[in-house]
């Protein structure tokens, strides 16, 4: 009954902005007993397994469009770095309460559909949910630290963003 209710305050009050984002995240907070049972697995990228196996690799790492081309497959992996400047679009007040409804709605609907799971700590461990919880948080790690050591990379080798901190200006040539 409280989803029911979250889900209308969100849809009066928002608007079809939070409609949306409680359409696309629906599916996942609905399956979320699925993961917790191990029987929905999050498929970890092939770059962050790369990366989890040899984070300070440098084969073929030695020309600024390589380091570049690395650093682009981490970022559509793991999202933006910490050193991107934010979006131009500055959310207004209206829109940053409707992303709070939205939010607020998924972890109702959430919340709800793991309720009925008796233990449900005990289950995730159990059913190794938990064990491929720290897994993919591993991989995402040993993405991290490897795009990390890759933008060093670029900057020694005087190479522009992204394959150095978006704040680094190269100066002169570089290995291009």
């Amino acid at each position: 009954m409280r989803v029911v209710g979250v889900l209308a305050c969100v849809l009066l009050a928002g608007g079809c902005s939070a409609a949306r984002q409680i359409g696309e995240g629906f599916g996942d907070a609905a399956t979320q007993p699925l993961v917790d049972l191990n029987v929905r697995r999050e498929q970890i990228p092939t770059v962050l397994l790369q990366a989890q196996a040899n984070p300070y690799d440098r084969r073929n790492l030695n020309q600024c469009t390589t380091i570049r081309a690395e650093v682009l497959r981490l970022d559509e992996a793991l999202g933006p770095d910490r050193d991107e400047p934010p979006a131009p679009d500055n959310p207004t007040l209206n829109e940053q309460a409707q992303d709070a409804l939205a939010e607020a709605a998924l972890d109702a609907i959430r919340d709800a559909t793991t309720d009925f799971i008796p233990y449900r700590s005990w289950v995730r461990r159990l059913s190794g949910a938990q064990a491929r919880s720290r897994q993919v948080q591993d991989a995402v790690e040993a993405g991290r630290l490897r795009r990390a050591y890759l933008k060093g990379l670029g900057m020694r080798a005087n190479c522009a963003p992204p394959a150095s901190p978006a704040w680094f200006r190269p100066t002169g040539t570089s290995r291009r």
